[in-house]
Parts: structure tokens; sequence; C-alpha cells
């Protein structure tokens, strides 16, 4: 039986108790509880994170193993390395950051998962976490062309912990790039996991890799407790963290 959650309490249960990989639903712990910004703090605190598809109660999962990008181990392409080269170089290409985060929502709500049809991003999701955003913990890397947002990623922030939630674009490579300035930020503020929740090839090909669900919630516990860095913005000069400095080669 899966647990059901109240709108009286922002309690979880022990994530030991998710549904193992026997199951057809491996990692859900829990379902139901109303979908808010205090909700999402408790469960992101624990490295539990919602999903779950339009006409469903909320679904609050906790995967094992888990998928992590480490920013030490991100992986640039040669083709990846040269498109961000081209992009640095033009001044009509810039990354942006928090200022069409409700727009990445959506466009990320219109592009179905790896493997998957329909969103996940529901709209009740969609709205708790832009109430969250409001606050300072979600935030969006943007891709701008010309004047036109073409491509970007969002996700959460606690301490120096960063949770990817969805990615979209609207030409080629525009959410790889938003990747790297992430990748650029998180190794500006000391962040070195970057969460991907499942499995993908998409995400192995940059680096990504499973880890234990216990490793991973013992990583959490110590850098969420930590101070989240105070300015989210992003300044042209970090691209050398990618583009200078050795990183592994695909």
């Amino acid at each position: 039986m899966i647990p059901w959650l109240d709108d009286a309490t922002l309690d979880f249960p022990p994530t030991s108790l998710a549904l193992g990989p026997e199951s057809d639903v491996p990692g859900l712990l829990a379902a139901g509880g109303n979908m808010s910004p205090e909700r999402l703090h408790a469960a992101y605190r624990r490295g539990i994170f919602p999903w779950y598809a339009p006409g469903q109660p909320p679904l609050w999962w906790s995967p094992d193993p888990r998928m992590v990008l480490k920013t030490a181990d991100f992986k640039l392409s040669r083709s990846l390395r040269k498109t961000l080269k081209h992009f640095v170089a033009d001044p009509a290409c810039e990354i942006r950051v928090d200022t069409a985060t409700s727009a990445v929502l959506t466009a990320c709500a219109n592009t179905p998962r790896e493997g998957q049809s329909g969103t996940w991003i529901v709209p009740e999701l969609q709205t708790a976490y832009l109430d969250w955003a409001a606050r300072g913990a979600v935030h969006s890397i943007e891709t701008w062309m010309d004047g036109h947002l073409v491509g970007g990623l969002y996700g959460v922030n606690l301490g120096r912990m960063f949770y990817g939630e969805s990615m979209f674009h609207r030409r080629t490579d525009a959410s790889k790039i938003a990747l790297c300035a992430l990748i650029c930020l998180c190794r500006e503020f000391d962040i070195p996991w970057i969460d991907c929740q499942q499995n993908t090839r998409h995400l192995a090909s940059f680096g990504a890799a499973e880890v234990p669900r216990e490793a991973f919630e013992a990583h959490v516990a110590v850098v969420v407790r930590a101070p989240s860095p105070q300015r989210w913005s992003y300044d042209s000069r970090l691209w050398h963290r990618l583009l200078d400095a050795p990183t592994p080669q695909t």
C-alpha cells in the first residue's frame, strides 16, 4: 500500500518504503497532499520529487539508484564545444537567468520526457513551482537568440544542491547550451551535484551516472544545509569554466 498524504502535515514516509525494482512503479513513495512551495521544500530537502500525469493525484518519488550529474565530470563533446564557441562569439546570443521562468515551464510542459508521451508538469505543479520561484528556490536558465527564447531548463536550488527538472529547445542544441551554462554556474557556486532523477541515454552522454539512494541522500543531507547562492545571474565570463578548463571529452 502506498501511503496517502493529507493536507494537514508536510511529513513524508521513510524513503526506504518506496517501491522496489520488482514493482511496476519502482521508486514510488507516496500519493496525495496539496501542492505548495512548503510541501515541495519538505520533499526536495529529502531528495523526494513529484511526478504525475493529468488526472492523477500527486505522486511522490524516491528512486534507487538515482541519476546524478557531478559538475566536475561533465562531458563536453567536440561538436558541442564548437557550437558553444559560436554561441559565445555571437552578440545576438545570450544566456539569461530567471527572466522568463513561466515561459520555460510552459515550454517544458509541452516537451515529453525521453521515452514518454504527454506532460508531467501539470498546471497545479507549474503554479507551485512559479510560487516557489518567487521565493527564490526555482531558477530558469534560458538560451536567447536574436531576442527570442529558443531553449532552456529549470530546476530547484536548495543550499549547494541543484535539482534539474526539465529542459526544452526550439533550435538545435539550445537546451544543451543552457545545460552548459548551468554547469558553469554550479561550478561558480560550488554546487557539486545536479540531480537528474532518472537514467536516460541523453543525460548519460553528458557524464551523468547512477548513485545508490543511500549515497544520494547522505550527500543531500549535508549540502542542503549550506547557504544558497545569493544571486542567480549569468556573466559571460563564466564560459571559461568550460571553454578554457580541461574537461572530459567524448
